[in-house]
């Protein structure tokens, strides 16, 4: 069951990410290439099947994403290794 993402949670990723967007998704990059490099591969993948879709936007919404589900773990104290 995934953690559930709150609304402090979700204020606080987005005032992070928000007050430098092109810095956070670029930081958000080198983060998941080290912490979790086939969820990045699978993002930057979804731009090679289609290309009216930007990759940015794309990229953006998925470390977002990545980055609540994240946070919200960590502070339900799920585990989830095996």
């Amino acid at each position: 069951m995934l953690p559930i993402i709150t609304e402090e949670i979700s204020s606080e990723i987005f005032t992070e990410a928000f007050q430098d967007i092109h810095s956070w998704r670029k930081n958000m990059v080198q983060y998941l290439k080290e912490e979790n490099p086939e969820i990045n591969s699978a993002i930057l993948e979804v731009a090679k099947h289609d290309e009216n879709i930007d990759l940015k936007a794309v990229a953006l919404g998925a470390y977002l994403s990545y980055r609540l589900l994240e946070i919200a773990t960590e502070q339900e104290g799920i585990k989830l290794d095996a």
